[in-house]
């Protein structure tokens, strides 16, 4: 390979490692504030730390950051020693993201029923109406209040999902984000074109505990049906990942064996500014003769 193709395999590998080292410090230094500023908000099963928003951003970031920097110490440094410990790494991460992914599919079943007994937890021991959380890290009230007025839904699989929690022990209450639009507020009664010429009530639509107020369809059903008819997104995300990593392998492989042979070369010493050996005017490597 000539030096021109050499320089920009080099060049190239370097600057797509610079870029993804760029974006894992900007993850980690994104989950480290949440930590910090607020910690145990951002997420909707606070049981499971790991799970949450602080701790995704903080392990994204820091493998992003290290293999980023494995690849841009092998190719600055032209290390084939950085450049085998850079594709060890994606190799690594490539099979547990291909094992993790053929788990999740064998064993959706499972894990969907343990994320709905996980989110019902959530709901019975943590959910806090007078808690809000902020405007980047809301808290798991805030979460859920938003989420079940943006999808119309109540509870993980029904209403019944918030009777006798911790927020109201012993009632049959629910939030006022399960109640449908028509009876947001504290009256209801007849409705415009419905024949009910009964006066409106003075009664609390979460507290009534009329069902025919609230949402009827649960949360964990819609969401299923939102991330069923939006897997062209998660597939395309998933082949720009694969693409990207497939691209560190083989660059990086190219960049070893490029590296490999210019050091056990002749011709590598010909590229060096300080030794010039392809100027022979008498047929002598590296003489001068006047003529």
């Amino acid at each position: 390979m000539g030096s021109t193709g050499y320089t920009c395999i080099r060049r190239t590998f370097c600057s797509f490692n610079i870029l993804i080292w760029l974006c894992g410090s900007g993850f980690l230094a994104i989950g480290v504030w949440l930590h910090f500023a607020y910690p145990g908000y951002a997420t909707l099963l606070p049981d499971h730390a790991v799970l949450s928003a602080d701790c995704m951003f903080i392990t994204v970031g820091v493998i992003s950051f290290v293999i980023a920097f494995f690849g841009c110490c092998g190719s600055w440094f032209q290390s084939r020693c950085f450049l085998v410990i850079y594709f060890t790494l994606v190799v690594l991460l490539f099979l547990s993201e291909f094992l993790l992914g053929s788990l999740a599919f064998v064993f959706r079943g499972g894990i969907g029923r343990m994320l709905t007994q996980e989110l019902k937890y959530g709901i019975e021991k943590h959910y806090n109406i007078s808690d809000r959380g902020g405007f980047l890290t809301p808290s798991v009230a805030a979460i859920w209040d938003n989420l079940q007025v943006d999808l119309q839904c109540c509870g993980v699989s029904s209403y019944e999902d918030w009777y006798d929690i911790s927020a109201w022990p012993g009632e049959r209450w629910v939030p006022q984000s399960c109640c449908r639009s028509h009876y947001g507020s504290l009256q209801y009664g007849a409705i415009e074109g419905s024949g009910d010429e009964s006066p409106a009530l003075n009664v609390d639509c979460r507290k009534a505990g009329n069902p025919t107020l609230l949402w009827d369809k649960g949360c964990g059903q819609i969401l299923q049906m939102w991330f069923v008819q939006r897997l062209h997104i998660v597939g395309t995300v998933v082949l720009v990942i694969g693409f990207l990593q497939l691209f560190g392998l083989i660059s990086s492989m190219l960049l070893f064996c490029t590296v490999k042979h210019k050091r056990s070369s002749k011709t590598y010493k010909s590229y060096s500014p300080t030794v010039d050996t392809t100027l022979n005017r008498n047929g002598t490597s590296g003489t001068y003769m006047d003529d």
